[in-house]
């Protein structure tokens, strides 16, 4: 079993081809721009949009912990008596209450992905297992690979890399392509940024490069945290560097159409000195990667 918050078919984004994409519950970052704050806990949770509420009060009174109440300020609930059964979301008229988090076998799964073979095949497609970050449901995601792999399907991780070295090539495998994240290269300010050093991530890069694995490298570009000229210097002396055929890259502009999100888990979005990244930005990331021998884009 595990415990996933999405599933997005007709994927273009995540791997070659039209592919579906699994997303796994928990993640070992907290990055200050992630545009799935629902992926970071490894629980399922509650959502609440405000401004979808019309204050009926069919949730409160269908609560069977009493854990709600209808406020000035919309529904409010009492964390310590909440059972997260997810009620309230069922009976919600406007569906202002949503539930983020569901178990799964891989055989549920399986039947979901199957159902898209005939348009994987058609575009040299696949299954890409994101997060959150999968390998912290390792049991799953290898459970999940080799399933895939005995029935042909081409099978991407996109992971941050934070896990064990055994894991890491366990999961090596049965994967036909990781999408590896690279966010900093300084380790106090990947810290700061990401809540976690980078120093595992970055020996465990090295570690997939020296086993042959396909990687395609992405880079989430943020102007104020890794989009200066030093950054990617860093960033593209280390990619070339690593074991094996040249990697290829995938710059990531950042947006922050995701930060309602956080509104709806209760959080605040700090948006701080993030920027989203200005054409001069991409154009020098894009000139520093293509100086080292490495191809770059924007996307993928």
């Amino acid at each position: 079993m595990a415990v996933i918050f999405d599933v997005k078919p007709y994927s273009i984004n995540d791997g070659p081809g039209i592919r579906i994409t699994i997303f796994l519950k928990g993640c070992p970052l907290s990055c200050a721009w992630c545009h799935n704050p629902e992926g970071m806990s490894p629980h399922r949770q509650k959502l609440y949009a405000k401004n979808k509420c019309i204050g009926c009060s069919t949730c409160v009174e269908n609560c069977p912990q009493q854990a709600l109440r209808l406020t000035p300020d919309g529904i409010v609930t009492d964390a310590n008596l909440c059972a997260v059964c997810g009620i309230c979301a069922g009976v919600c008229p406007t569906k202002a209450i949503e539930m983020s988090g569901r178990q799964v076998t891989v055989e549920e799964i399986m039947k979901v992905i199957r159902r898209e073979t005939v348009t994987m095949d058609h575009s040299q497609g696949g299954v890409t297992i994101s997060g959150g970050e999968p390998m912290m449901q390792s049991e799953f995601l290898i459970d999940l690979l080799d399933a895939c792999g005995r029935e042909g399907i081409h099978r991407a991780v996109d992971t941050t890399g934070l896990t064990t070295a055994e894991t890491l090539l366990e999961v090596a495998k049965r994967t036909d392509l990781f999408l590896y994240d690279l966010k900093l290269m300084d380790a106090a300010r990947h810290k700061q940024f990401t809540g976690v050093s980078n120093e595992r991530i970055l020996a465990n890069l090295r570690l997939l490069a020296a086993s042959g694995a396909n990687i395609n490298i992405r880079i989430p570009l943020i102007k104020g945290v890794n989009a200066d000229e030093a950054n990617l210097l860093l960033s593209a002396r280390f990619v070339a560097s690593l074991a094996g055929e040249k990697k290829w890259v995938s710059l990531l502009p950042y947006h922050n159409i995701a930060s309602h999100k956080y509104g709806k888990l209760g959080r605040m979005f700090d948006g701080g000195d993030m920027q989203e990244p200005v054409a001069a930005d991409i154009d020098l990331a894009l000139r520093v990667f293509a100086q080292h021998g490495l191809t770059a884009a924007v996307g993928g």
